[in-house]
């Protein structure tokens, strides 16, 4: 908890100058490393730390700005997707380069290439048991669980 804590008062700055909240800046980023950088929103839920209702607000807030638009799935008409647009891509390009300076300064700048690879890949497989659903809807590899002795 404790470098947690640490970690996220030294990334809000930045997130706060752009005019964003962690939860934004986390829902921007998860559409922009998505497919065609959109989501179902009960996948952006599942991926998210928030219900499908807060889900539904943060979407709104961000609509409201126009970084995000609503679009109904073709195929299913209870589902709708969660898309970046341009302008949401551009307010998160503007925050990466001091995020990315933030990560690199309190977190990964801290390990050697060793410790850092152990580190994130014990990371992986303690989000996969915790937060089945972090990469739900995402184009990414599925990470294998190695085998208890």
């Amino acid at each position: 908890m404790e470098v947690h804590s640490g970690l996220t008062s030294k990334m809000t700055p930045a997130f706060a100058e752009s005019g964003l909240s962690e939860v934004d800046f986390e829902t921007l980023i998860r559409l922009a490393r998505s497919p065609e950088r959109q989501l179902r929103m009960s996948d952006l839920a599942a991926q998210t730390s928030l219900s499908t209702s807060g889900v539904t607000r943060v979407v709104d807030r961000l609509e409201r700005e126009d970084l995000v638009r609503r679009v109904a799935c073709a195929s299913d008409r209870r589902a709708s997707y969660a898309t970046l647009t341009d302008a949401g891509l551009a307010r998160l390009q503007a925050v990466l380069p001091r995020h990315l300076e933030d990560i690199e300064t309190w977190f990964t700048g801290l390990l050697t290439p060793t410790q850092l690879e152990t580190l994130l890949d014990t990371l992986r497989i303690i989000r996969d048991v915790v937060r089945p659903c972090a990469t739900a809807g995402a184009d990414v590899p599925t990470q294998v669980t190695p085998a208890r002795s």
